[in-house]
This record gives structure tokens, sequence and C-alpha cells, in this order.
């Protein structure tokens, strides 16, 4: 993960490789000249052929300084940090105060730091600050080093409960499974994986589902139309699990290195894969998406000029032409100088988890969550020991509910005994989100036929009268997915062209036990006598005057109406039995009239309206429970 910084170090900062003109350490001239051909091999990252001359040269001249330090920083891109270490102490053994070689010392204390020595990492890096004239061009990462180890001093110690457990062999049956997500209602898991370690073996995505007793299946191929003979990489999955977006580098037609592309899962099958198109791909590195639970708003990593760091987290958003929109950094405080990799939106659209090297951590990349309110991200938070540890920490997903984390050990370091598992743990008190959030699903069903429909599914927020979300039911099997986030009170409509729409009320305002619910929605086709109930319609105690909080669905009826011209509606008031007759019919009269005068004040002609009040007349249910009372007590509107 931090070959790129090194990579910007080594061309941009250090001063030792080969230069015209260039003094060196040694006299031998075949040294010389092995150490100086082995730039070009190491430009082209061809590290072994570039270790080979390095090594003919540190044989001709055991103290050739030069040859050791770039041993070093290439053992160190190749991963292997005790050859690295070895080749760096030499280093600062035969030049311990030569400015020109101070470099040595800031990557020792890298190293260290990786390996969580901070007393010894602190030394380094103070001895590398102490050498004079100073390599600006390190200092600051220095100065990073130093925050890094105080910030663990102070934090190690703050240990939190973690429990990894390992998911069954089952689903970790390849040699490298990693970068897991979840559907909402967490009965499928999709990751990366390989089979092996050689070219023969490319990244697929897989995917694993509950049985009937809850057991995960072993993963299979999630679709012959989305793999391929190439690399098919990190990915996201929307809540309802219908809208999938992966990466892929290689053979798919692209903007760059890496683009995103995208599926939709219709019935039980995968269209075939779209590039995301030119608003969101560019030629540089796309990568590591991840989706809200609608599928609207879409987290990436990109290495594009114009970031604020190194690889930047950007966001785009679904336009209503079914493109996306031109990607925005989320600049400060999310990214910072530094690598941001790894984005991971929660279900509540609220909370954003991230992997970074550019805010103080336990010493190489740490998990961080950030909480967005009025469109302001928080700073922040380092989700602590030990999740995070001074090895690094990539990736994280969160279910829905907050309760569990999943993510992927790897051990990728000695590649003959690489594997990597996915591990499942429950998630800290201390850190679990703010606003949990639970799922409502079920169908969507012709009332006459009992076909199955594709409709828009929507979710308003009551109190702002914004939509907060927007599904589609699939239409061959009629199945919709929308999550519901604690701290909110909702409108759900289900709406189709040629049908009465359906409300329903979702009181999430104060936090409670949030449970999935499974509701089957049956649309009714517009036509004489056709009733639904505006269950989104609020009034005080004995009160007719509408509350603000019912203006979603007034405005919903309006532009319904607007909709269908030729339809003309009845407003129908309707009440319990508490209270007389008399008082109960007048309440019922006066509330249809309050929606019958907001719909004519704002345009609605007054002769495609009636209203009417019942009173305790038509219960729908009988009123012995305060439960059935409150259903009793309804607007219901019907086609005349």
């Amino acid at each position: 993960m931090k070959e790129i910084l090194v990579i910007l170090l080594s061309f941009g900062c250090l001063n030792t490789f080969a230069q015209k003109n260039q003094t060196y350490t040694t006299k031998s001239k075949k040294a010389i000249a092995y150490y100086q051909e082995s730039e070009m091999f190491m430009v082209r990252r061809q590290y072994n052929e570039a270790i080979d001359l390095l090594n003919l040269a540190t044989d001709k001249d055991d103290d050739f300084v030069e040859a050791y330090n770039r041993k070093g920083y290439i053992y160190g891109l190749m991963r292997d940090q005790e050859t690295a270490k070895a080749n760096y102490s030499k280093v600062v053994e035969l030049e311990p105060k030569n400015p020109k070689f101070s470099n040595a010392y800031y990557f020792l204390s890298e190293i260290a730091i990786k390996n969580g020595k901070y007393d010894e990492a602190k030394l380094l890096v103070n001895k590398f600050l102490s050498i004079q004239p100073m390599d600006l061009k390190l200092a600051p990462y220095a100065d990073k080093i130093l925050q890094s180890i105080k910030y663990a001093e102070e934090n190690i110690d703050k240990a939190l409960p973690f429990n990894p457990r390992p998911l069954p062999k089952t689903v970790n049956a390849l040699m490298l499974q990693y970068f897991p997500v979840l559907t909402a209602d967490q009965q499928s898991i999709i990751f990366t994986g390989r089979k092996g370690l050689s070219s023969n073996y490319d990244e697929d995505l897989y995917i694993s589902e509950k049985d009937s007793n809850g057991q995960w299946t072993k993963p299979t191929s999630i679709s012959n139309m989305i793999n391929s003979p190439n690399n098919e990489g990190t990915c996201t999955i929307s809540g309802d699990g219908r809208t999938l977006i992966f990466t892929s580098c290689l053979g798919r037609k692209g903007y760059g290195s890496c683009d995103l592309f995208i599926s939709k899962k219709i019935g039980n099958d995968w269209t075939r894969p779209k590039n995301l198109g030119s608003a969101v791909n560019s030629k540089y590195w796309e990568s590591q998406p991840s989706l809200t639970a609608d599928g609207r708003t879409l987290y990436f990593v990109s290495d594009r000029p114009g970031g604020l760091g190194k690889r930047d987290i950007y966001v785009s958003y679904l336009k209503k032409d079914g493109t996306w929109s031109p990607p925005v950094n989320l600049s400060k405080p999310v990214n910072s100088e530094e690598d941001e990799v790894s984005p991971f939106i929660h279900a509540n659209g609220q909370t954003l988890y991230f992997a970074s090297d550019g805010h103080p951590g336990f010493g190489s990349f740490d998990l961080f969550y950030s909480e967005l309110s009025q469109n302001i991200w928080s700073e922040p938070e380092n989700l602590g020991y030990p999740i995070n540890t001074y090895e690094e920490q990539v990736s994280l997903f969160v279910t829905s509910d907050g309760k569990k984390g999943y993510y992927s050990n790897e051990n990728l370091n000695n590649r003959v005994g690489a594997k990597s598992a996915l591990y499942e743990f429950d998630m800290p008190a201390e850190i679990q989100v703010s606003h949990k959030s639970n799922f409502v699903k079920g169908q969507v069903i012709d009332s006459e036929t009992r076909e199955y429909i594709s409709a828009q599914v929507e979710l308003f927020d009551l109190s702002t009268n914004k939509l907060v979300s927007s599904v589609t039911s699939d239409k061959i099997s009629g199945e919709y997915l929308m999550v519901i986030t604690e701290g909110m009170e909702y409108a759900l409509y289900v709406n189709k062209s040629g049908y009465l729409f359906k409300s329903l009320t979702f009181d999430y305002k104060q936090k409670s036990q949030l449970e999935p619910v499974t509701i089957d929605i049956y649309l009714d086709p517009i036509k004489k006598g056709t009733t639904t109930t505006l269950n989104n319609l609020f009034f005080d105690v004995d009160k007719y005057d509408l509350k603000d909080k019912s203006i979603t669905e007034l405005e919903k009826v309006r532009r319904f109406l607007e909709e269908n011209p030729t339809v003309n509606i009845g407003v129908a008031g309707h009440t319990d039995n508490s209270g007389s007759v008399t008082y109960n019919k007048e309440l019922s009269i006066n509330r249809a009239k309050s929606v019958y005068q907001y719909l004519v004040e704002r345009g609605i002609a007054e002769n495609r309206l009636k209203f009417r009040g019942y009173g305790q007349e038509r219960p729908v249910v009988p009123n012995d429970s305060e439960e059935n009372k409150q259903k009793n007590r309804r607007i219901e509107f019907v086609i005349l």
C-alpha cells in the first residue's frame, strides 16, 4: 500500500540515485556500472533483475553505500521488510552522519513503526531530523511518523473488545478471498477471490448465500456474464442486491488503467456489465467502489490529478437520466495529503468508513470513520486498538444494523504461504454507528392479476419532505428492499403508472431496536371505486388542522392528480368510536375538508374533488384496542 509513496520519494526526494557527474562512495568502475545499469530495471519494476545487478556491485565493493541504499529501497517495494532493514542498516553503519544518506534513518523508522516498535522508530526518526542539512522533502513524512507514534503511545492501552472469527471453511474455500460486501438483509456475501497465486488464476467475484438453516453455502462465481478470463476486482452491492459496481483493469474497453463497471440483476440473471462512462472513469486509476443502499450515490478511489493527496476518495451521484455526475473530491477532513483507500458507506448513508495512512494512527494504514451531517463530514475518528494495529488494515464492511463487521485477514508477505480469509466480529459498542439501519422488503403485486410488478419504491423524510431513497422492484420477481434508518419519520410510497399509489408510514424518530419488516404491496389499477388509505396525514388529537409533516403525502396526492388529469377523487374521513357519534362525524368531515382545501389551493380544479366524513360508521377493524383504533382513524381517497 505504500508503493506509490515510496516511488514518489525515490524519484523526487532521494538524492542517491544515478546522476550525471555524481560522486560515489566506491572507486570501483565495475561496481558503479552495475549500479547505474540497475536503475533502468528499477524504473521498469523489474526488481529481481535490479537486485541481481546491485548484488554484483556490492560484491565488487563491500562498502558501496549507494548500492545498499538502493537495495533497501527496492526490497521495501517488494514488501520484504527484513531485507530492506538489513540494507538500510548497512547504510547507516557505513555513513552514520552523512546527509546524503539520511533517508536510511527515515525508512528504518518507517519499518520500525510498521512492526509496532515505537521507541525504536522514535529514535530513528529523530536521528533523521537531527542530520543537517535536512532532507526537506522527507521531513513532513518524518513529522507524520512522530504524530503516529504519539497517537499510538496515547491510545494503545485503550483496547476495545475485539473477537474476530473466521467465516466457515465453506466460505473460505479459496486460497485468497478479500474485500467482502453483504446485502442489507445479510443473506448474501460477495467478495473478490483467487484460487491461486500464479497468472493462471485471475481475480473473480464470488457469492455465498445463507441456506434455510442460516448457514453460508459454498461460494460460486457470481455470474459468467460478469467474470471473465481477466481480473474482476473490488466490488460494491446495493442494499437490495440488484446493483453491482466492480473494478476491471484488463480485457474490457475502458478509459484508464482500472475502470468501474455496473451490472444489474433482473430476476436471477445479471446484465452485461457497462462502463460507468467518462464522467466517472478517467485515464487514471479508479477502483474500490462503495454504493449507498439505494444505489444512487457512489464513493470510490482515484489517483487522478487535482486531488488532495495521492489516492483520494471521490463521490458521484446517479442522475435522473441514468448517468452519473462528474465526481467530486471529498477533500478535507476525510482526504489527506497521503492515501485514502477502501471507502465503505454504511447503509444509513451517513457513516463513511475508510483506510488512510494520512491521519494519525498506529503505524501504517488504519481504519477510520466520518459522519455526514448537513452535507459536512466530521473529523475522522480512528476505530482504535486492536481493530487497528501497527499492521495494515485496509477494508471493512459493517452490517446495516451496526452489529457486525466483516474484513479479510491477509498474509501476503510470503508468496509461497500467501493466503487470506474472511472474518467477522462484533462491533464494539463504543464505535457502533450512531444511526442503525434495517430494512423493509417484500414483493410488489398487481392486486387483480397477481402478477409481479416493476414499481418505484420511494422513501421520504417527513420532517423535510425530501426524498431519502429510491429503488425499483424487480420486474420478474416483484422483489424490493428498502433500507430504513433510525432517527427519522418516514413515508414510503410504491408507485407505478396506471396504478393507484400505496403509502406506508414508519416512525423511527426515537431510537429503537429496529427489526426487519416484510410487506407485500398490492397495487390497484386506476379505475372507478378503487380506494387507498393516506397513511401519512397527521392531525393533533381532536383537531382537523393538517400538521406540517403531512405535506409529503398531500404533495403526493397533488402530483398523482396532475399526472392523471382525467381522474377525479373523493376524500373520505374516518374516526374510531371514541366520543359521540355526532362529534366524530363532524371531525371526520372537517379533516377531509382540510385535504380538499389544500388541493384546491394548489391548483386542482374543484370539480375533480369531493369530500365527505363518515365518522365511526366504517371501521376497517374492530375498535377493541388502541392499535386498531389508530387504523380506523384515517383519511382515504377513492377514484370517482
